[in-house]
């Protein structure tokens, strides 16, 4: 299951899944057109998956979405948290609807979606021939989970939060041979920053936060995300991998400080 799978990173996620095998469960909140574009890649591709309509920040759609992915596919193995809005301003000036809508969607989506895959992973267990691990749980989280950013408090607390979470359960659920990792992109190309990275003048200004001098691609984070979703990745879980072209370096310190 990838959620938020109808563009950018979350799309290029569950195509490459696709492609690798997987049989992808294809979340979407609003943008039912892009969602059935994802699908329509998988199966031109020769896989298969299935489109879903849900909001993660409601438990009932959460319960309703895992329902038809057991209709379907019987079970769950992966689960790709990417579902995630912005909702900027001012701190002094942010609203409480505001700062509530990113925590219920960015934190609070990721919480329940993350709940009912641990649940199925723990009453199944290990499935021989498939994976080493019960299940695997990716968290696409963000630089801001550790870099500040001004005008966007509510996104960077949500993150700070996810990547804690992050952590928490993979202690907790590593006994159970259940991975929970965190994939953090810096900028990437999709929609929410066009105007940026479309823009000679800005993505200039941008690449100034960015070492390896060029802006990620969707797929960059996708190819990271089948990796740590696979077996040759079956040491790793409580880890956040940073696929951000060193944005994390504090590069404004490689001419001076």
């Amino acid at each position: 299951m990838v959620t938020g799978a109808s563009g950018g990173i979350g799309q290029a996620i569950a195509i490459a899944m696709g492609k690798a095998g997987a049989s992808v469960a294809i979340n979407y909140h609003t943008d039912e057109v892009g969602a059935k574009a994802t699908l329509a890649e998988i199966q031109q591709a020769g896989g298969e998956g299935i489109v879903i309509k849900a909001d993660v920040a409601k438990e009932a759609d959460v319960l309703s979405m895992f329902g038809e992915v057991y209709s379907k596919f019987k079970t769950i193995d992966i689960l790709v948290n990417n579902a995630g809005i912005q909702k900027d301003s001012k701190f002094i000036e942010m609203s409480l609807q505001d700062w509530q809508l990113i925590i219920d969607t960015n934190l609070t989506g990721q919480f329940l979606c993350a709940r009912e895959a641990a649940k199925e992973f723990c009453k199944r267990g290990v499935v021989a021939g498939s994976s080493v691990a019960a299940g695997k749980i990716i968290f696409i989280s963000s630089v801001h989970n550790i870099v500040p950013w001004a005008g966007h408090a509510n996104y960077c607390a949500a993150k700070g939060g996810e990547t804690m979470l992050m952590k928490t359960m993979a202690q907790e659920l590593a006994p159970q041979k259940i991975r929970v990792n965190s994939i953090a992109p810096g900028a990437i190309k999709t929609d929410i920053n066009k105007k940026v990275w479309s823009d000679p003048e800005q993505a200039t200004e941008l690449f100034k936060l960015i070492p390896y001098q060029r802006i990620g691609e969707p797929e960059d984070i996708a190819r990271v995300a089948v990796w740590l979703a696979s077996d040759e990745a079956d040491y790793i879980t409580g880890t956040t991998i940073y696929v951000d072209g060193g944005m994390t370096l504090y590069p404004s310190f490689a001419h001076g400080g």
